[in-house]
């Protein structure tokens, strides 16, 4: 079987990247107040939309290699929150910049990146098998 053309991977990719997007945020939104998902869900979309982000850049890449470097990219930006100067909080203090950076280390995050990352690679064969048509 032909290999899967990268345009339709990316738009796929663009979409499942969207929609773990929007449910973050809804997450937050309409949820919130259930600690649960104020604590844990938000930051498990956070890596799947993340790993959709770097599927969506490199669409041919191993499932493998897309969740390591989505794990590797969002403890980055975990451990990149036990430092604080003035540039960098006043990034965190914009709204966009709060979202991508966050503002204070938590291990229970890493805990959420894992699990966002390891939905993304158990999507991730699927996805491609429903794309090939091959079973």
């Amino acid at each position: 079987m032909p290999p899967t053309p990268p345009v339709r991977l990316r738009l796929t990719y663009g979409c499942l990247l969207l929609t773990a997007l929007l449910l973050g945020l809804g997450s937050r939104r309409y949820l919130g107040e259930v600690p649960f998902v104020r604590l844990y869900v938000g930051d498990v979309l956070w890596a799947l939309m993340i790993f959709f982000g770097i599927a969506l850049l490199w669409p041919r890449w191993p499932t493998r290699e897309l969740a390591g470097a989505a794990l590797l990219f969002c403890v980055g930006i975990e451990c990149s929150q036990l430092y604080h100067a003035p540039w960098i909080d006043r990034l965190r203090a914009m709204p966009l910049g709060g979202l991508v950076l966050g503002f204070s280390f938590g291990w229970s995050d890493l805990l959420c990146y894992a699990v966002g990352v390891g939905l993304g690679a158990l999507i991730n064969p699927i996805v491609k098998r429903a794309l090939t048509g091959s079973h």
